[in-house]
């Protein structure tokens, strides 16, 4: 590389002819006081020469000598090179007294009086949520131990709260805070025994009839020992669809279970009582003919219906 240098050769000939990357060969051509031609130009250029030690360049007046001689001593317009500032007229002796600028002394918040005078933004005001005007009955559904998923349904079904789900479930956690969470039996059923029904919110779609969007009613059916559930839409309920539904769950399952577990809805519980509830006689029929019978939840028990409830979720929707 060093021969190559001194042949002139640029630094990248000698990489293409020595495999050695221009950054290194001009490494050692500089060390060892070659100069490198730059790309694009001819010739060589002479090694930087080192600094003298004893010049030293300061201000604009480095090209000028530090103690310039007059070519004729006896002509020399300044006889005195160092005045006496005390002899100089006022306007340059205000200029040669004047303190020179300190190293260590380092002005700083310049501009503080003036940032501290103009109006500071206002503080962001954190936003009310949506159920705080549902305190009450939030933390009702709280001491009776329901969860979110079911505080939010009744508040859409009952108090016409227009939130999303997440939005209850971060008011919830916001007032339980770090309480553990309590132990929950699970429900475990043979084959074939079991089958839990519930309604939900559906998603919106649009009528054929009037042709604008409306929300739906989601019908949710869940196996108790597969957990296998089939949902259906529904823009409207009554005991005549609230039993059509019931009808075209079976089909798609292929049969139907002994036992119906459900809420007391109207459409299939007209008096809910715990030991002799008053069923509605259309659903009664039907499911007679099915061979089911029929179990209403007891009120204010939404743990032995959490299957169909957990089903009725949005999120755990299917078109399918």
């Amino acid at each position: 590389m060093i021969a190559l240098g001194r042949l002139g050769w640029p630094l990248r000939r000698i990489e293409q002819e020595t495999g050695v990357r221009r950054e290194t060969a001009g490494a050692y051509l500089k060390a060892a006081g070659i100069g490198v031609r730059p790309p694009g130009a001819w010739g060589r250029r002479a090694p930087a020469k080192a600094a003298n030690e004893t010049e030293v360049t300061t201000g604009s007046d480095a090209a000028k000598p530090v103690n310039t001689v007059h070519p004729n001593p006896d002509r020399n317009p300044n006889p005195n090179p160092n005045p006496n500032p005390e002899n100089l007229p006022s306007k340059g002796k205000a200029k040669a007294t004047a303190k020179p600028a300190n190293a260590d002394e380092v002005t700083t918040g310049f501009g503080v009086e003036l940032s501290a005078s103009e109006p500071q933004p206002p503080l962001p005001v954190p936003s009310t949520s949506l159920c705080e005007s549902f305190r009450d009955a939030i933390e009702l559904g709280l001491s009776q131990g329901r969860n979110a998923m079911a505080i939010w349904q009744d508040l859409v079904s009952e108090s016409g709260f227009r939130g999303g789900y997440q939005t209850v479930k971060r008011f919830v956690r916001k007032l339980r805070g770090n309480q553990p969470l309590q132990a929950r039996a699970v429900i475990l059923t043979a084959p074939g025994e079991e089958s839990q029904v519930d309604y939900g919110t559906g998603p919106m779609v649009r009528d054929p009839q009037t042709g604008k969007y409306r929300r739906t009613r989601l019908f949710v059916l869940t196996l108790g020992y597969s957990r296998k559930a089939v949902r259906l839409l529904t823009f409207r309920s009554s005991s005549r669809i609230w039993a059509e539904l019931h009808e075209k769950a079976f089909r798609r399952l292929g049969g139907s279970t002994r036992i119906v577990v459900l809420d007391n809805l109207k459409e299939g519980v007209l008096v809910p009582d715990l030991y002799d509830p008053a069923l509605n006689p259309l659903y009664r029929d039907v499911l007679t003919h099915y061979g089911c019978v029929v179990l209403p939840c007891r009120i204010q028990d939404p743990d032995r219906k959490g299957q169909a409830s957990y089903c009725t979720s949005l999120d755990m929707f299917d078109a399918s």
